[in-house]
């Protein structure tokens, strides 16, 4: 039988060793992430102003993630020059886990249109996951553009060059390329008006100062159930969640003319591995939910299922794609 003291001595050492190996996983960033974070609210650049498609889908998710994280996910909407002024503010954040940016397909139209950005969404940000991908919408108002179809808007189009034009969420997003390519493939003319962002652009929609938009049906699905603006088509070969009626561009004689509107999510450069993974998982869970699931469809958008390096490798086949989009359109800066 060992004496009492070298007993007690020994517990001792053994309690010391345990505490130091506590120490050390504490100070390790996993232990820290999976274990208190977040302990702060957590911040949520939106890189357009409130009212937009980009803030009709990050103000439900923001809402989710509270509730499954016990603390605060604030949005900070940040627009100007089609997002790409958000973006910029966004990269530079601490890379803390606090800050995460919600772009758009925007971001990765912006490198063709702008000749040089103060950031770059492949090598400073950490692609999270794909939060909603929706079709684009033609809508009018109906006071100002009185056709009932697609086919309508083409004639007056046609007949009338230049007469009508569309508002856009700013230079280089994707309501601007949207537009110019519909313009392409249907040999038409409408003037392009930039605004700062989709919301501003919707309520002079709404309001009757604009005749049209190429929109992303996310922000659109309120107004155009409500009867405020029409639909004429969605620009895509099948039909939209929730929007079973709406004719395709395809049906309605655009069988090119495909465009979505995507949202995503990233954290910037450093952002530490597990505080994205993490992230990821809250997504995922939140999208799993019967709340989530409804509102996404009321918006006529997918379910989203690409995290991570596939969603990386995602953004940068669309950058290469809206370059092409861009160079044969002929689009620039107005």
């Amino acid at each position: 039988m060992q004496p009492r003291s070298l007993t007690l001595f020994s517990t001792r050492r053994r309690w010391l060793r345990a505490a130091a190996a506590c120490a050390t996983l504490a100070a390790l960033p996993w232990a820290h992430a999976q274990g208190g974070w977040p302990t702060k609210p957590v911040t949520v650049v939106v890189p357009f102003p409130s009212g937009g498609g980009t803030d009709a889908f990050a103000r439900p998710l923001s809402a989710a993630l509270t509730r499954q994280l016990g603390k605060q996910i604030v949005i900070d909407n940040r627009g100007g020059a089609g997002g790409t002024v958000g973006a910029t503010i966004a990269a530079k954040a601490p890379a803390d886990g606090y800050t995460f940016f919600m772009g758009a397909v925007h971001h990765t139209i912006a490198p063709a249109m702008y000749p040089k950005l103060d950031y770059n969404i492949e090598t400073d940000y950490v692609p999270v996951g794909l939060i909603a991908s929706v079709p684009q919408v033609i809508v009018v108002n109906p006071q100002r553009v009185q056709v009932n179809d697609l086919k309508g808007l083409l004639e007056y189009v046609r007949k009338n060059p230049g007469r009508l034009n569309y508002a856009s969420a700013g230079n280089g997003t994707s309501h601007h390329l949207a537009g110019e390519l519909f313009k392409l493939q249907t040999k038409t003319f409408i003037t392009h008006i930039p605004y700062r962002g989709a919301g501003p652009a919707l309520q002079d929609l709404i309001g009757g100062q604009v005749d049209m938009m190429f929109d992303g049906l996310g922000s659109s699905a309120m107004h155009i159930k409500s009867g405020r603006i029409k639909a004429l088509a969605v620009a895509a070969n099948k039909h939209a969640p929730g929007f079973a009626d709406l004719p395709t561009a395809a049906e309605a004689g655009v069988p090119a003319y495909q465009v979505a509107t995507w949202y995503g999510l990233w954290a910037p450069k450093g952002t530490p591995k597990d505080i994205v993974e993490r992230m990821q998982a809250e997504l995922a869970k939140a999208f799993a939910t019967p709340e989530l699931q409804s509102t996404w469809n009321g918006l006529g958008a997918e379910t989203p299922n690409l995290y991570g390096d596939a969603f990386g490798k995602f953004v940068s086949a669309e950058i290469r794609r809206w370059a092409e989009v861009v160079k044969g359109s002929g689009a620039k800066l107005d």
